[in-house]
């Protein structure tokens, strides 16, 4: 039988590696802007700019109902995209949406946002009234933040790292801040190596800690390590690009080029985005 420290420290050490793995999945891999879809095929530019519209016309509406059509819209372009539905869904709901939730939530009660009585319901012993205006503010916020964080991501999966930086070039977006990006795209994935690579060699060393001050004192120890290690690697990897001919500006191997399709789908989709915002009484 295994003792419940022992399930509980593998629990950590497991979820601590599955961290990283998703860090380095999440934000470095290109599998995705890899494959054959229908983002993955139209200009880069291109399609900054209509994600870009379709962002500002989310953040702009204050209909819920306009603003989940353009979710729907999105998770369609998604699957078009040759992106999993779950995979994106997972990415784009659970974290940044299911915050900005528990952060809009006590706004629904009566207290914080007086109004119509929407709900009225006994909690933890008191009467709690949650409020017509308060739910309608509540719903438009997650819905909006639900849908820009989709936008973002879905831009981000189907755009090879490179072409995304040399489009913010393009767009004039300052060189520091690019470098700054770039620099911290390639620095991630070291860290998170790096990171992996010490708690892997501690466990193979050391095992299981069986006292707690013992592993305080490890813990205190690889932190020491680790900062010393990664401002060290900070200047390597600036010192490695250099060495290869970095100047600040993102390079391609292929030139941009917009074809009939990607003008195609600019005006449908600054169509879609006027009819949008007309529809939800924004001059």
């Amino acid at each position: 039988m295994i003792k419940p420290t022992r399930m509980k420290r593998d629990f950590i050490a497991s979820s601590m590696l599955r961290a990283l793995a998703f860090l380095k999945d999440a934000t470095l891999s290109e599998e995705h802007a890899n494959r054959q879809g229908f983002l993955q095929s139209l200009d880069p530019r291109i399609k900054t700019l209509t994600m870009l519209a379709l962002l500002v016309t989310a953040v702009s509406l204050k209909s819920a109902g306009l603003i989940a059509l353009i979710y729907l819209s999105v998770l369609a372009l998604a699957i078009f995209s040759a992106i999993p539905a779950t995979y994106f869904l997972t990415r784009t709901l659970l974290f940044i949406p299911l915050f900005s939730l528990l952060i809009v939530l006590p706004t629904i009660f009566s207290q914080i946002t007086p109004g119509q009585t929407a709900y009225s319901i006994q909690l933890l012993g008191f009467h709690a009234i949650i409020t017509r205006p308060g739910l309608d503010g509540a719903i438009l916020f997650v819905t909006r933040t639900a849908t820009s964080v989709s936008v973002a991501v879905l831009l981000s999966l189907t755009t090879r790292h490179a072409e995304l930086l040399k489009v913010l070039r393009i767009f004039r977006i300052p060189q520091v801040f690019v470098l700054t990006v770039a620099m911290c795209y390639r620095y991630l994935y070291l860290f998170a190596t790096m990171v992996e690579n010490i708690f892997t060699a501690l466990r193979s060393r050391v095992g299981i800690v069986s006292r707690s001050r013992h592993g305080r004192h490890l813990a205190t120890g690889n932190i020491a390590t680790t900062w010393n290690r990664t401002t060290a690697m900070s200047e390597g990897v600036y010192m490695a690009m250099l060495s290869r001919g970095y100047t600040g500006e993102p390079r391609l191997l292929t030139r941009l080029h917009a074809t009939r399709k990607d003008w195609v789908w600019l005006l449908a989709t600054a169509t879609a985005c006027v009819a949008l915002l007309h529809e939800g009484g924004i001059p």
